[in-house]
């Protein structure tokens, strides 16, 4: 077991394979473990560095309300704790709203921007969401809890493969450090007050945008617009995809952020 002293905060994190770093941030109220499906694929090219935000799994608890940008610190410091003067930066969801935020602070550090199922900002919308949804969280069942957030993530068609749903339910639920609900508040609080779409545009390195077409949380839609906002940056709509991917279609996935980082790598050496 790894843990960093970073940023005010306690970070468990796991290392696996060998290569350039692929630091990899990820979203709300899930742990290192929701990229059980990546680090095979990943760590046999690359350097895989995979952690638990503060609030989440076994990293410590924050004291009081915090915003992404303080995430986006602890994630740099970090890298900075493991030594990493430059990565490959891969966030997903509210991971993708810190990536935004840490490569907006330190472009020099970011070999590569991988953007997936995120956003460049929602206003008063997004929060209200978390004004309701967070108060509902307070009152439900954490069984309930993980309910929701699979109705959110999953796509109707997933949902027909029981044998499988039903053993990616059962894991969520058996998860050995379940987030408390007040912690998964802070969380959607942090992440919907995000904003970076006046800013996006001032990102130099080579940026990929990964959107699901079916994704219900956060729509494709968001995912086009942030890819308009940044020059040069590519998107690639996974079809048939919910918000969950990374786990429901992760050999899809998983083969995108390889495409991308091997065409930068191509690039460079050419």
């Amino acid at each position: 077991m790894s843990f960093s002293e970073a940023n005010g905060q306690r970070l468990y994190y796991e290392i696996h394979g060998e290569g350039e770093p692929l630091l990899c941030v990820m979203g709300l109220g899930a742990d290192h473990l929701a990229w059980a499906l990546q680090i095979p694929a990943w760590s046999a090219e690359y350097q895989t560095i995979v952690f638990d935000n503060r609030d989440v799994g076994q990293s410590s608890y924050a004291e009081g309300p915090y915003g992404v940008r303080d995430m986006a610190a602890d994630t740099l410091a970090l890298a900075d704790d493991l030594g990493l003067d430059s990565f490959h930066l891969l966030g997903y969801s509210m991971g993708g709203a810190i990536s935004q935020e840490l490569a907006l602070a330190a472009p020099e550090r970011v070999r590569t921007l991988s953007l997936c199922a995120t956003w460049g900002g929602s206003g008063r919308y997004a929060l209200e969401k978390a004004r309701l949804w967070g108060a509902q969280v307070e009152r439900m069942s954490r069984e309930d809890h993980i309910d929701t957030l699979l109705q959110l993530c999953l796509t109707e068609d997933y949902y027909e493969n029981l044998e499988g749903f039903s053993f990616l339910r059962n894991m969520m639920l058996a998860n050995p450090h379940p987030q408390a609900p007040e912690a998964f508040v802070r969380q959607l609080t942090a992440s919907t007050a995000h904003e970076s779409r006046d800013r996006v545009g001032s990102l130099a390195m080579p940026v990929h945008v990964i959107g699901a077409e079916y994704d219900i949380l956060l729509p494709v839609w968001k995912s086009k617009e942030l890819a308009e906002l940044i020059p040069g940056s590519r998107l690639t709509v996974l079809e048939r995809a919910g918000h969950g991917a990374n786990l429901e279609h992760a050999e899809q996935f998983n083969a995108a952020v390889l495409a991308f980082l091997a065409s930068v790598e191509a690039r460079v050496t050419a």
